[in-house]
């Protein structure tokens, strides 16, 4: 239930209550009290929901699979960094499972396809969230003048083809559940173009533009399965340290970039779990086919500060 709906249910719960003690008893107090008491300690936004999530041994993921887990869902964390996914998997306790998933192979959806169905009887929230900037893990440059192919093709097949396999297997898990949320991950990168990560920012945009045409499939077949995208910026996790570098050069990297987000600082990988925490969630049943930024505001443009004009 909402949080207007265990209000006024509870106002109308007590109203009978108090009327033996006479025209004019304040119900609002109790009732208000009532209400905290629902949400804090029995409500709970994601309460019997499978959840699975690529990518989720760390950083924004880990942050999804520990949201979404104190909400009550059961977690299903995947990864390729095992031992880290079996890591937090402990550290969550019951409900929460760890397989080792590498998005860019269709027959590793197919296997975890079978788990799904027969252990889980299906799903309820994709988050795909899996994904590589190309970097590390490949060794061509990444601007559109000298990218190497098989960066491109590396990048593309995690980023874009992991997204489209766990779109694609994730319908029919939701459909024997009656419905579902999936969420896509995307990036700044996939709205706006970077000039030194070429693959990185194309796989993005192809993943924000993927995401509404399985929103608009899934409504026009009656599947009450809704997708949409999240697009983080300057999110504070891993993929950041090779780039932030150590000690003193990181703190003034940080400082540097910090002065190009208009509200000032980094965002925390919570910030995004909050994000895919609502996706996720009955708030969110008619909103299909979003993109929702969450990135200090990096992407509603230049900040507007006029300077004094001179003599």
């Amino acid at each position: 239930m909402d949080f207007p709906s265990v209000f006024f249910s509870s106002m109308q719960l007590y109203r009978v209550g108090f009327h033996q003690l006479g025209k004019g008893t304040n119900i609002w107090p109790v009732s208000i009290l009532l209400t905290l008491i629902y949400y804090c300690f029995m409500n709970k936004r994601l309460e019997n929901k499978i959840a699975l999530i690529t990518g989720a041994a760390r950083g924004i993921g880990a942050a999804i699979a520990r949201k979404f887990h104190q909400e009550g869902a059961v977690v299903i964390v995947t990864d390729i960094l095992d031992t880290k996914g079996k890591v937090l998997v402990a550290e969550l306790g019951e409900r929460a499972y760890y397989f080792h998933l590498n998005v860019k192979y269709e027959h590793e959806w197919k296997d975890m396809s079978k788990i799904i169905i027969t252990e889980f009887g299906g799903l309820d929230v994709l988050v795909n969230n899996a994904g590589i900037t190309g970097f590390l893990e490949t060794n061509g440059p990444h601007d559109a003048e000298m990218v190497d192919l098989d960066s491109w093709t590396e990048v593309m097949a995690v980023n874009l083809n992991g997204s489209m396999l766990g779109c694609k297997y994730a319908i029919d898990w939701m459909k024997r559940k009656g419905g579902g949320s999936i969420i896509n991950i995307s990036s700044r990168s996939g709205i706006v173009g970077i000039p030194g990560a070429a693959a990185y920012a194309a796989s993005k945009a192809a993943v924000r533009n993927h995401t509404k045409s399985v929103a608009l499939h899934c409504a026009e077949k009656g599947y009450h399965i809704r997708c949409n995208s999240i697009h983080p910026a300057a999110i504070m996790t891993p993929m950041w340290d090779v780039m932030l570098g150590e000690g003193e050069v990181r703190d003034l990297i940080i400082a540097s970039v910090e002065k190009g987000i208009p509200m000032g600082h980094f965002g925390q990988p919570e910030d995004v779990a909050y994000a895919a925490l609502y996706l996720a969630s009955v708030e969110s049943k008619y909103v299909t086919g979003i993109e929702l930024n969450v990135d200090g505001g990096i992407l509603a443009g230049a900040e507007a500060k006029p300077e004094p004009m001179g003599e």
